[in-house]
């Protein structure tokens, strides 16, 4: 048992705390879905203290003074939200002292934990029980009493984690949103997750995994989306948080208050916190200009943010009157990587449009999003490439609904699939139409070659125009039209009718226009069209049938 540490076996906490956060946010921020900004609790708190572990990472020495400097500042300016403030304010008192001895016992520890508490409390304007200011208060009063009983750090610290997690587990009788809604406080959730960090690095544990489960189902935004209508009106609608640097000469501390005065006649969820290097704010405020003029007078302005509360709310509540809609029986989700060709699919009626392609594959889970967002029974998913194909299978485990994968390659066929689409027929008739329709259709592009190197018959240089069908590169060049007209020459055949080119964001609306006139006297018998794609990394996408 460890009677006192020091800077060395601090650091290895702080690390562990970070690390363990990580492997939890998202089980926190399930635990407060709220409509507005300030819900991502374990994200803001997570970031606060990623900013924080950088800061000790680069701390050339271990001496506590030096540590806690950086511990301090990473946090601070890493601050997210309230959660983030919050915690960085507890970081801010327990670092004070902390920061004053050369090893840690578990007395000082304790003062550390009080003076954090005490820091936390005096940055809320309207402090409330229930919250992770609860957690904190609690768990450094149980701090300062086995401090007096028992001298082993380890020892301690399991003591302190023990009455913290009871503190937290009757947080919901002490706030009535939280009981409603059958959860713990999510700060509270999120401070017992980093301190049970400290404690196993502390113990010598490596690469620990803990999962957080307090006995209730993960919440969702869509359990929340239920009950959304019944929410109050949110009285202040933009959530404002900013930094304040570079003070004016004549700035001092007595402003800083002033500035907090300010701020809270303004608005609610005011924090304030800092001194003459550097001020934190957050403030929810119908008046985000005042907010930022008066911090103005003090200094320069720097990470600005400012999130529309209501229209955040307002989407919810959209979200939750499309629940209320009888889904029909079959919508459509399209891959696009342009906004010319998101454009046509929306007036081909595909449901929702991905945006991605070539070295942008969307994952499962936005796949899944997507999908979740259809009013439909059974959605048909167009990859249009073959490197999302097997994300879109993997988004089938990530949905309630029935997602059918029509395994289109590019751009064209995903379209003459959504042609073949019928509203009308069963989901296995438009499974086997779909299918057919995009085996229909052949599919080429003209992008450049991203490295030296022969393959194909070709030896290729960085920078190369090169053409290619969906398998082969069948034509190089130096200039992008050349190389789409060789390209083509060698795919064209007498069946193929209508030849439809889309053109990137890197060509220019003359250029294509040229390059339709020539194909179009090269190939009298085909209907040449242009569109403009807009997408990145392909000049052209060719679509022959």
């Amino acid at each position: 048992m460890q009677k006192a540490i020091n800077g060395a076996t601090f650091r290895k906490m702080i690390i562990g705390g970070v690390s363990l956060l990580d492997q939890n946010k998202q089980y926190v921020d399930s635990l407060n879905v709220f409509p507005v900004p300030d819900g991502d609790t374990g994200t803001n708190m997570f970031l606060t203290m990623k900013s924080a572990g950088n800061e000790v990472n680069n701390c050339p020495d271990n001496t506590m003074s030096n540590l806690c400097q950086a511990f301090a500042k990473g946090a601070l300016r890493g601050a997210r939200g309230n959660s983030g403030v919050i915690t960085s304010q507890i970081i801010k008192g327990m670092t004070s002292v902390l920061g004053g001895v050369e090893t840690v016992t578990t007395k000082n520890f304790a003062k550390a934990m009080v003076e954090g508490s005490k820091i936390a409390y005096k940055a809320v304007t309207k402090p409330k029980e229930g919250t992770i200011l609860t957690v904190i208060r609690v768990m450094s009063e149980q701090a300062t009493e086995i401090s007096k009983k028992v001298s082993a750090l380890e020892e301690s610290l399991c003591l302190v984690l023990e009455k913290g997690e009871d503190v937290l587990q009757q947080t919901p009788e002490m706030l009535p949103v939280l009981k409603k809604a059958g959860v713990v406080d999510s700060g509270g959730r999120g401070l017992i997750v980093i301190f049970t960090g400290f404690y196993k690095a502390l113990i010598g544990e490596e690469n620990f995994t803990t999962v957080f489960d307090d006995g209730q189902p993960i919440q969702t935004a869509d359990d929340v989306i239920a009950d959304i209508n019944n929410l109050a009106d949110i009285e202040f609608g933009y959530c404002t948080e900013y930094m304040i640097i570079n003070m004016n000469k004549k700035t001092t501390e007595a402003d800083i208050d002033k500035l907090r005065e300010k701020l809270m006649s303004i608005g609610d969820s005011v924090l304030c916190i800092g001194d003459l290097l550097l001020v934190k704010v957050h403030v929810h405020t119908n008046q985000p200009n005042l907010a930022l003029g008066y911090a103005l007078e003090l200094g320069e302005l720097y990470n600005l943010k400012i999130e529309n509360m209501r229209e955040q709310n307002r989407e919810l509540k959209k979200k939750a009157n499309r629940k209320n809609v009888e889904l029909k029986e079959l919508g459509m989700v399209s891959v696009a990587p342009g906004k010319g060709i998101a454009d046509l699919m929306k007036d081909l009626m595909i449901d929702e449009i991905i945006q991605g392609g070539q070295t942008m594959n969307p994952s499962a889970a936005d796949i899944a999003n997507a999908v979740d967002k259809v009013p439909a029974k059974t959605v048909f998913v167009f990859p249009n490439n073959k490197n999302i194909i097997l994300s879109a299978e993997q988004a089938k485990g990530l949905t309630t609904k029935n997602l059918v994968v029509i395994p289109t390659r590019s751009i064209p066929e995903g379209i003459n699939a959504s042609l073949a689409f019928n509203p009308d027929a069963s989901v296995e008739e438009n499974t086997e139409n779909l299918t057919n329709a995009f085996t229909n259709v052949k599919s080429a592009s003209v992008t450049y070659a991203v490295r030296s190197t022969h393959v194909d018959g070709f030896d290729l240089s960085v920078g190369e125009i090169i053409g290619l069908d969906d398998k082969t590169i069948l034509a190089k060049g130096n200039l992008v039209n050349p190389t789409t007209e060789d390209l083509i020459a060698k795919m064209i055949d007498d069946s193929v009718i209508n030849l439809t080119l889309f053109y990137g964001e890197d060509v220019k609306q003359e250029d294509a226009e040229a390059l339709r006139d020539t194909l179009s006297q090269k190939y009298p018998n085909c209907e040449v069209t242009i569109i403009d794609g807009g997408q990145p990394v392909y000049y052209y996408i060719i679509s022959m049938e």
